[in-house]
């Protein structure tokens, strides 16, 4: 999965991955020259000048050679990751956008907020760092390999086993039950960030009617549940990561290599000054091992934030009809619904039902007996399982959504407001209305006099300069609908919890607005 993101954006990876090859393999030229000097400073006889300032050159150019290198390496990759980030963020935008509307009370808002904020942001690693990171973690001690063979081959085999006992280890942290404990893990925190914000949003309505306990309870349980579920994770990769670090520690490969190079001295195999390589080189071999195990687990992580983006781009969009048709009017038939949710019973069966032009319909009956998905169907929320819903005369799927919600305008309990002016969150379905248009809207609406209260007028941005009442929202959402001017109405329990003024003025413009709108 995650190399499906990163197809497109090949030859920037792969222009990273030379840069830090360029830039790893110079910057081994000051730890060979430091080698070369000692063995050059400690063999018999003077040594040779000539070769030694030469030396001493190759190691500050191999320097400098590396910090440029690595640098533009660096840089490259971070602006790849911004490109990847920004394309995921807008491909996400544009699925999200296109999703039907009643796709998203079917979902968590703690779990999409943390697809397109914390999963895009888990690429970064992945992308800015790993492909460099682990080209250089590969490529200097294959180049130190070589160089250690040449020397002496027998204590490089010594040298490498810390090695091959923690590439022995790796195989532990795949296990099948290792796999399932991460993913329970993910799922652990899915399920604690939606407490988390669905415990915050209703925070004032739990503490209202005393039920803050029982809330804080559920809270509770959810991070109780990802403590139990964090810890069996920890337990199960704790002992094989342990082990892997020590055997890649720095005191244990100098160790072996101290043991193996005493050993090989000793017997005459190995003069002292050959020993200096493997000191400073030695260390570098456990490189590839250690950066296995970081890029492991970036790409673990990587991988499952992507199968999430993936997951919510996969969303099937509002289908639109091939050959989309117009309305021949604005009457609103119901014939023969029938909805379910998903595989759940059917909450609706066999309805019909006619709007007229001109007319206001009221539907009223208990809780959960289908108002609110019936209503839902007309600006296409959903599809009908059955039937048909008709505008002028043409299903609703056979309307390109275009036409459709320039002739549907909607008003729902849960308002809400975007962090803009208050002018833009009123003109937001008909960018181009002029002001003029825009407090027509609001005197419609009675909201017009608070506006003008408000620090800036028009101009103020909610959210930050000022915060709307309730019912003031709900003026507001009503303003944005009459702007629209579209022939049918929606209004969803729209006065539910409204303030008196606030009734008052949605009852008014039902009545006092354009006589050819369906209410």
């Amino acid at each position: 999965m995650v190399a499906d993101v990163l197809r497109p954006h090949g030859l920037k990876f792969a222009l990273v991955a030379a840069l830090q090859v360029v830039g790893a393999m110079a910057g081994l030229a000051p730890l060979l020259a430091v080698a070369e000097l000692g063995r050059a400073l400690l063999s018999p006889g003077p040594p040779d000048r000539a070769h030694v300032w030469t030396v001493v050159l190759a190691g500050a150019v191999g320097l400098l050679a590396r910090l440029a290198f690595t640098g533009a390496s660096a840089g490259l990759g971070h602006v790849l990751d911004g490109e990847v980030q920004l394309g995921l963020r807008r491909e996400l935008a544009a699925t999200l956008g296109r999703a039907p509307i009643g796709w998203f009370g079917r979902r968590r808002s703690g779990e999409l907020a943390r697809v397109t904020g914390e999963d895009v942001d888990a690429v970064h690693p992945f992308i800015a760092h790993a492909p460099g990171e682990l080209t250089a973690a590969f490529v200097v001690p294959l180049v130190s390999l070589v160089y250690l063979l040449g020397v002496d081959w027998r204590l490089t085999l010594i040298t490498l086993i810390p090695v091959l006992v923690a590439v022995a280890l790796v195989p532990l942290l795949m296990l099948p039950a290792r796999v399932r404990e991460q993913h329970a893990y993910d799922a652990a925190m899915g399920r604690i960030a939606a407490a988390v914000v669905e415990f915050v949003q209703g925070i004032a309505v739990v503490k209202a009617f005393g039920g803050a306990g029982r809330a804080h309870r559920r809270f509770v349980a959810a991070a109780d549940e990802f403590t139990e579920v964090f810890t069996r994770w920890v337990r199960g990769v704790s002992a094989v990561a342990a082990g892997m670090q020590l055997a890649l520690s720095p005191p244990v490969v100098l160790l072996a290599v101290l043991t193996g190079g005493t050993i090989r001295i000793t017997s005459g195999g190995l003069a002292p000054a050959d020993l200096l390589p493997f000191l400073l080189l030695g260390l570098g071999l456990t490189a590839p091992v250690a950066a296995l195990g970081h890029g492991f687990d970036d790409l673990q992580t990587a991988g499952r934030a992507v199968g999430r983006i993936r997951a919510v781009l996969a969303t099937p969009p509002l289908p639109e009809p091939e050959r989309p048709v117009l309305p021949d009017g604005d009457r609103v038939e119901l014939r023969g619904v029938r909805f379910a949710y998903d595989d759940g019973p059917e909450v609706l069966r066999g309805v019909d039902l006619v709007l007229e032009p001109g007319t206001v319909t009221a539907l009223t009956g208990p809780s959960g007996g289908g108002k609110s998905t019936l209503v839902r169907l007309l600006p296409r929320f959903f599809d009908p399982g059955g039937g048909a819903v008709l505008l002028g005369g043409a299903d609703l799927r056979d309307i390109g959504s275009r036409e459709l919600y320039r002739r549907i305008a909607f008003v729902f309990q849960d308002v809400r407001l975007l962090r803009t002016s208050v002018a833009d969150n009123i003109a937001l379905a008909v960018p181009h209305a002029s002001f003029d248009d825009v407090v027509r809207a609001a005197r419609l609406a009675h909201i017009h006099d608070r506006i003008l209260r408000l620090p800036h007028g028009y101009d103020t941005v909610l959210g930050e300069q000022a915060t709307l009442s309730g019912g003031e929202a709900q003026r507001i959402a009503l303003a944005r609908a009459l702007i629209a001017d579209t022939p049918v109405l929606v209004l969803d329990e729209a006065t539910a919890f409204a303030d008196p003024l606030t009734d008052r003025a949605i009852r008014e413009a039902s009545r006092g607005c354009g006589g050819g709108r369906c209410w």
